[in-house]
């Protein structure tokens, strides 16, 4: 049986929510209307029964219990339109309790460092071999696999002229020695290089006249043994070298030009041998050079040098400057004929 407090509770709930309801629905009335405001003063309205009746059915199911229990059941009814309370932020991680070490704060001695890779090479060998010959000439051979048709300069004593390896990298020269122990150095524009050797024991039976320039300067070193004239055949130039069997015989000398007149801006040098000490007859060599006026040089300074050996005596040099005619002149020829000593045979 419902106990007198409970029903006066709940009638007075229901008088307390429809004289509620019933003034807002006055007061709504007496003011201008929207479609927001209405809308959310009728869910209002109506939300209060719903609850009153939810809680008078409660109270009719349960027990009769006097005091503290009908008490409880009242305040467990929950109204659902209350919002949650947000949970609690997320707390900052507390540090340990031990304190932090700055490893990078010690010095720390560094013993072995690390070792640079060495950066790949191309192995490059070049080899230069001398050979002794006939008439103190000398046979070189140039090895330079990794140096094919390149120019390379050739140093010996104090002649230089200007050659070029073939497709293989190989090159073989026959030069005159001018000193009896000959060292010769091959290098190439790279800065490779190459040395090479000789000694030469019968240099001092023979004369030598060399002239050595740089471009295409035509220059000619001329012999007239034992009197003969040009064109004879005591006359030996380029046009008439003969060779060093010539010499090694004692009947004469001979002309060997150095160097690649093809090369861009050539080095050049001419030499003239006469076996002095081994010619088989008495008499004497008349020494000249000769510049012929060309297209190339006429008009122009030429710059060379003359050496001279003879027998054991030092080895004599000299700095030519030669003024070229006009390009009127090409085809002839200028003549110095005190540039070189003459040579005078006497046999023992």
């Amino acid at each position: 049986m419902i106990s007198v407090r409970r029903m006066i509770t709940v009638v007075g709930t229901l008088v307390c929510a429809l004289g509620t309801g019933f003034l807002m629905q006055s007061y709504l009335q007496g003011q201008p209307r929207d479609d927001q405001g209405e809308s959310v003063q009728m869910a209002a309205v109506s939300g209060l029964p719903e609850i009153a009746t939810d809680a008078v059915a409660e109270a009719e199911k349960a027990p009769a219990t006097p005091g503290i229990a009908e008490e409880a059941r009242l305040d467990s009814v929950q109204l659902t339109s209350v919002p949650a309370p947000p949970s609690a932020a997320p707390q900052p991680r507390l540090l340990p309790a031990e304190p932090v070490t700055l490893a990078a704060l010690d010095d720390q001695p560094i013993d072995d460092l690390p070792k640079e890779e060495p950066a790949p090479t191309f192995a490059c060998e070049i080899t230069l071999s001398a050979q002794p010959m006939a008439a103190a000439m000398v046979k070189l051979m140039l090895e330079a696999p990794c140096m094919a048709n390149e120019r390379f300069t050739l140093h010996h004593n104090a002649m230089v002229f200007a050659e070029a390896t073939d497709a293989e990298g190989r090159a073989e020269l026959a030069v005159p020695a001018l000193s009896a122990s000959a060292v010769f150095i091959a290098t190439f524009a790279t800065g490779n290089s190459a040395v090479a050797t000789a000694e030469l024991g019968t240099l001092e039976y023979y004369d030598r006249a060399v002239v050595q320039w740089s471009g295409p300067a035509g220059l000619q070193v001329h012999a007239l043994e034992y009197g003969a004239d040009y064109r004879e055949a005591g006359h030996v130039w380029a046009g008439a070298a003969h060779d060093m069997a010539r010499a090694a015989k004692g009947e004469g000398g001979f002309v060997v030009r150095l160097g690649d007149a093809g090369l861009f801006n050539p080095r050049m040098a001419e030499v003239y041998t006469f076996p002095t000490g081994t010619a088989l007859k008495d008499g004497a060599v008349t020494l000249s050079l000769e510049a012929e006026v060309t297209d190339a040089n006429c008009g122009k300074d030429i710059e060379a040098q003359s050496l001279q050996k003879s027998g054991t005596d030092r080895m004599r040099a000299r700095e030519i400057v030669l003024a070229m005619p006009q390009c009127e002149a090409v085809g002839d020829f200028l003549v110095l004929k005190n540039l070189f000593d003459d040579l005078n045979i006497a046999r023992n």
